[in-house]
């Protein structure tokens, strides 16, 4: 079986990493390329660029910022917002990206799922789903960073894209995102049941224990977070301890595990630090220092 991912989402706006809540405000938080390799130090599996300025304004993709990220990083890279055709994402992939994840363009002209599989290989191609709960109890999928309703299910295009050749779903909750009440279950189990390709959750993480329901619950492949990761120092390593310690099967490769330490269940935060866990720490690093 496949270990579970932990996957970090960047948001950009004008330039710099930004916080999303609910698709609609969005505060500062600084460099991009600063906060991807952070988080590439702190032990995250993967990182999801989405540059919603491409979105809104209908810009280019910013090539050079990929390039950048794309030398401080080593674990994949995933590109979303602005793309418009073939050539963008062959752009994108020779800055250093491992994949690509398209929504509207997706949704204007699906067939590009399947040209784009066929010559980049489904692995690269990811669709991202943007859904929302309607007032008649049904997931619709929104485009232009959830500005716009379309007319379909959300599960529904799932299989679409799936049959079309896309290698993965990244499914964000526009109501949780943001909120830190943790992901839409519903939603991600209705996702997850209706497709065979790995679906990542994404859209309200504010604890450890929501990434162990996305995973448990919602069985989710991959469990991502934007705002959580930027705002706890270590984060990927606390969240993966916590995973780990309710027996998920994840990548740990950090000098850092946490696994000798309690976790506040209530609030997901750190507790003790035994001697013997500072102690290890301290001999690592300096054993790193050394090498």
């Amino acid at each position: 079986m496949l270990k579970k991912r932990l996957v970090a989402c960047i948001v950009v706006r004008g330039g710099i990493a930004v916080q999303s809540i609910g698709f609609k405000k969005y505060l500062p938080i600084g460099s991009a390329v600063i906060a991807a390799e952070f988080l590439n130090k702190w032990g995250i599996d993967e990182i999801i660029l989405v540059d919603i300025d491409n979105i809104a304004r209908k810009k280019g993709v910013d090539f050079s910022m990929i390039t950048e990220i794309s030398k401080k990083i080593f674990v994949p890279l995933t590109v979303a917002g602005g793309i418009r055709n073939l050539e963008d994402i062959r752009k994108i992939v020779r800055c250093g990206a491992d994949k690509i994840s398209i929504n509207k363009l997706a949704l204007t002209n699906p067939e590009i799922i399947k040209e784009a599989s066929e010559i980049f290989g489904s692995q690269c191609i990811a669709v991202s789903i943007d859904a929302k709960l309607n007032k008649n109890g049904v997931y619709k999928v929104f485009s232009d960073s959830g500005g716009t309703e379309t007319n379909l299910e959300a599960a529904q295009w799932a299989k679409q894209v799936e049959g079309l050749g896309a290698g993965e779903i990244f499914l964000n909750s526009i109501d949780r995102d943001g909120s830190k009440k943790g992901y839409d279950l519903d939603l991600v189990r209705t996702i997850s049941s209706a497709v065979n390709i790995p679906v990542i959750a994404a859209g309200g993480a504010g604890h450890p224990r929501h990434f162990l329901e996305g995973i448990l619950d919602g069985n989710a492949s991959a469990v991502a977070a934007g705002n959580f990761f930027h705002f706890t120092e270590h984060s990927p390593i606390i969240v993966k301890s916590y995973l780990r310690r309710h027996n998920i099967d994840i990548r740990l490769e950090t000098y850092a595990d946490y696994d000798d330490i309690d976790f506040d269940e209530e609030s997901g935060r750190i507790t003790k630090k035994p001697d013997s866990f500072l102690e290890k720490l301290r001999f690592e690093y300096m054993s790193e220092e050394i090498i």
